[in-house]
């Protein structure tokens, strides 16, 4: 009977966790969620027989991580060829044409975070690298584990064997702000961007502290011998079933015309998205046309990423504040009128140190 309420209450917070981390359609409030989570808590601390590393209890990590280990990539994580110019794309469409003939493509946005793999082994997260070098990346399982939008098993039974699906870490600018205000009370040095702030907290060596800080985790690559689909968007699409956490925002795009109306569309609403995002990649859709253009050293020729231009603000400096951080470091940082710039608000800014402010010449009243 208390195994039996175990697996259930399993069962439901793992699907209200879903509805709430992963589809944005919670059923029931956040204090009927914590009751359940309670209930389960009490039931494994008495009953540790039944205890299962696949818990919802476990996200909360622990206050030790390992020393991240090295791990090879079963499949290279490749990087993307950038470009900033539409007539770069418009060439990058046309030699694939020149090539493989009219071909079908996937538009994403391009997220700006870290770049995670996580491998899956009978409908189980078993392994979370880094990118690293592309050939090889660091074990933060322990830390990717506390992520509540990655799940730590799969939904459905159609799911390979074996695969690996890769995405990007994120840091929302609600957990960046909320971060950033912790770190300034404290004295401590401001993160820089969302970016910087996702990529040092994969790297803690104390997961408890890793599920504290609120990261997201979004999906857009998968990488397997037995994929179900030859195809990149019905692929997404069933791991979508599956629980991953896929952008609404992917389109299939057929011609220049249709790539260019996608990346005018998110040059402008990116600034209402919850986090940081860069640019548009453009990835040939099946796989087979993908294998007849193959890659470089370091790069697919089968996707490209077009940046969008670095959103800038103008503000005026009203102060520089000089802060102590805990081991005796004193940084200068510069008091704004708050200005909207990349989802956030923006009040303060680290100065770095009093040689970047004399070679700026900062001084208060500046714009």
């Amino acid at each position: 009977m208390i195994r039996e309420r175990i697996e259930e209450l399993r069962r439901q917070l793992h699907r209200h966790n879903r509805k709430y981390y992963v589809e944005n359609a919670p059923e029931i409030s956040d204090f009927e969620f914590d009751a359940l989570m309670r209930e389960l808590a009490e039931l494994e601390r008495e009953h540790p027989e039944y205890a299962d590393p696949d818990s919802p209890t476990v996200r909360v990590g622990s206050d030790i991580t390992s020393e991240f280990r090295s791990v090879r990539h079963r499949f290279p994580m490749l990087s993307l060829g950038n470009t900033y110019s539409p007539d770069e794309l418009h060439e990058f469409v046309a030699r694939i044409e020149r090539e493989v003939g009219p071909t079908e493509y996937v538009c994403e946005l391009k997220f700006d975070g870290t770049a995670i793999s996580l491998t899956y082994e009978h409908g189980r997260l078993v392994r979370a690298v880094t990118r690293g070098d592309g050939t090889q990346g660091d074990d933060v399982t322990a830390n990717v584990r506390t992520i509540r939008s990655v799940p730590l098993r799969l939904d459905g039974d159609d799911w390979p064997d074996y695969f690996e699906i890769r995405g990007e870490i994120l840091m929302p600018y609600a957990s960046f702000d909320r971060l950033n205000a912790e770190r300034e009370a404290a004295g401590e040095a401001l993160f820089a961007n969302p970016r910087n702030a996702a990529a040092g907290t994969l790297k803690l060596q104390a997961s408890a502290e890793v599920a504290r800080r609120g990261l997201d985790c979004v999906l857009y690559q998968m990488a397997g011998d037995a994929l179900p689909y030859d195809s990149h968007w019905e692929n997404l699409r069933k791991a979508r079933e599956w629980g991953f956490r896929i952008s609404d925002a992917m389109r299939i795009c057929r011609d220049t015309a249709r790539i260019d109306e996608y990346i005018a569309l998110w040059d402008e609403q990116r600034r209402t998205l919850p986090y940081a995002t860069d640019g548009v990649v453009v990835k040939v859709n099946r796989y087979e046309v993908r294998r007849a253009l193959g890659t470089t050293a370091k790069a697919p020729k089968w996707a490209v990423a077009y940046k969008f231009k670095a959103e800038q603000a103008l503000t005026r400096l009203t102060g520089v504040d000089f802060q102590v951080g805990r081991t005796g470091a004193v940084t200068p940082v510069a008091n704004l009128e708050p200005v909207q710039l990349a989802g956030t608000t923006v009040r303060r800014a680290t100065l770095h140190n009093a040689e970047q402010m004399a070679l700026l010449d900062i001084r208060p009243g500046d714009m």
